[in-house]
């Protein structure tokens, strides 16, 4: 059975990337936002994005980053990992740098987003606990075949970390 889990990214830029990572199947997700409803969301304020995130996680064992170049330390990325962690999901970033957007684009590597979160019973950054996994392979093609193989191990061991690190 597939586990439920709940994406997090950098809309405008990996919305084409992260679409194509929901789309292989091995992971239940949420439903993902178009951008009429991402709007609605929007012109509600910081309330209702709160809201709007909060209800997505219900239900979820755990939230996978997908990070590209603008990804790290975002308000509502921050948001996401945190509200993740503190709900006791597993929590893991997949770099989706290398795969390419609908103009057949690849992006520079972004910053891993948990070295901007610090794990409050050891005062460490999150990145000394939380798993960002870099995808093998030279091409698009080869990444998005890692990246097939290899989430659902990476979800089930974020599930193990996080319950082993209260």
């Amino acid at each position: 059975m597939a586990r439920r889990c709940f994406y997090s990214f950098h809309y405008n830029p990996d919305s084409h990337r992260a679409s194509q990572i929901r789309q292989i199947g091995a992971i239940e997700g949420n439903r993902p936002a178009s951008d009429n409803d991402w709007e609605s969301v929007t012109r509600g304020g910081e309330a209702a994005i709160k809201r709007w995130i909060d209800n997505q996680l219900n239900g979820k064992s755990c939230t996978i980053v997908l990070v590209g170049a603008g990804t790290a330390n975002r308000m509502w990325i921050n948001y996401e990992i945190v509200k993740s962690w503190d709900a006791g999901l597993g929590v893991v970033g997949i770099r989706i740098h290398g795969l390419k957007n609908l103009q057949g684009q690849v992006s520079q590597i972004g910053a891993n987003p948990f070295d901007y979160i610090i794990h409050g019973p050891t005062q460490n950054r999150l990145s000394t606990i939380v798993k960002c996994y870099n995808p093998s392979g030279l091409t698009s093609k080869d990444r998005y075949a890692w990246i097939t193989q290899y989430i659902s191990d990476a979800v089930e061991e974020a599930i193990v970390i996080r319950k082993n690190n209260r």
